[in-house]
């Protein structure tokens, strides 16, 4: 039987002789908000999401991974103990164990190993309390959402606003899912159908680090795909490949016959000076929108010339940050605080 790394390359070289898709226009610097306001609430929750939104977020990004059931749920990782209660829930201890996952040994609670009723019974916590100790104030108030829950949250909030709102789902570790027999990309495509998100026009972009999930999505569905690229390493479902290769001009033309738009680390786009790349020139020649991560307040975050004081977990320029990506020509921003980035607009 031919091995995953050989059925792999033989789609990229596949999606390298399509017709390239060019990225239909968006609005000017949409602004989707990282894991929801994220700054404000503890990630993935659905307070975040319900603060994104009123805080006037164009769209709302939930990380997902699987349950031992197959539910698609919003965390950032499918290894729990930094968000959740995990670790303190001495039913549960036994689940502690150590996973292979995207080529690194991690230990902790892993979300294939819950069923869902078992992960609504844990509480959310403040991934970074050091950085965001204000966040902490929720901590135990919320749990862990359902994409279906999140689906449903927004179709309340357009009903109450009037405006549309945006999602931007991730699949996270995708083969690593699959290795576990999950169909990451067809149970999201299955959902978003069913909520009636299967249009280029609707507002969903489906964004993932991995190559081949967007390769084979591409003639599954009209929905608009990004490939997110990170400032080190490559996807790791691509044997030997490299980030760096896949914003050379050359490899922004592949991605153009199988994604709408990349989001890179915004490390790539504005350089240590400052002074902006040449990728989303580039990127834009290709036919791809860019919509850089993680435009975030703290200073920990930001470049020194935009820090106020010594203290990183202090409020900073991020309007002069956001500043510079704008001026640079990127088509959207995640964001940890929507409000500040609405605000700088």
């Amino acid at each position: 039987m031919e091995g995953r790394a050989g059925v792999i390359f033989r789609a990229v070289l596949a999606a390298l002789f399509m017709s390239p898709i060019l990225a239909s226009p968006v609005q000017a610097q949409i602004v989707i908000a990282h894991r929801g306001a994220s700054g404000e609430r503890p990630e993935h929750t659905l307070a975040a999401y319900d603060l994104a939104i009123d805080q006037g977020a164009d769209y709302i990004e939930p990380d997902l991974v699987m349950t031992k059931d197959g539910v698609l749920v919003a965390r950032h990782e499918n290894e729990i103990s930094g968000t959740t209660d995990v670790a303190s829930r001495a039913e549960f201890a036994d689940r502690r164990t150590t996973k292979p996952i995207d080529g690194q040994e991690l230990t902790g609670w892993f979300t294939e190993d819950f069923t869902l009723a078992e992960l609504r019974s844990l509480r959310a916590r403040e991934r970074m309390p050091e950085m965001r100790p204000a966040n902490t104030a929720y901590d135990g108030q919320f749990g862990v959402p359902t994409l279906g829950e999140v689906i449903a949250l927004v179709k309340a909030k357009e009903a109450e606003t009037g405006r549309r709102i945006g999602l931007y789902p991730e699949i996270k570790h995708p083969a690593h899912f699959q290795a576990l027999g999950f169909d990451m990309l067809g149970a999201l495509l299955q959902e978003l159908s069913a909520a009636g998100y299967d249009r280029r026009e609707d507002p969903v972009f489906i964004q993932s680090f991995e190559v081949a999930p967007l390769i084979r999505a591409r003639p599954l569905t009209e929905l608009r795909l990004v490939q997110l690229i990170a400032a080190q390493g490559g996807p790791v479902d691509v044997e030997g490949g490299s980030y760096r290769q896949m914003i050379t001009v050359a490899g922004l033309s592949r991605i153009a016959t199988y994604a709408d738009g990349i989001g890179p680390d915004l490390r790539l786009v504005i350089g240590p000076d400052g002074a902006p790349t040449e990728l989303v020139g580039q990127a834009h020649a290709a036919g791809l929108a860019v919509h850089v991560w993680t435009l975030r307040r703290e200073n920990a975050f930001l470049p020194e010339d935009l820090r106020s004081g010594e203290d990183l977990a202090a409020t900073g320029d991020i309007a002069g940050q956001f500043a510079r990506l704008r001026d640079a020509g990127i088509d959207g921003v995640f964001t940890d605080n929507p409000a500040d980035v609405i605000a700088a607009k």
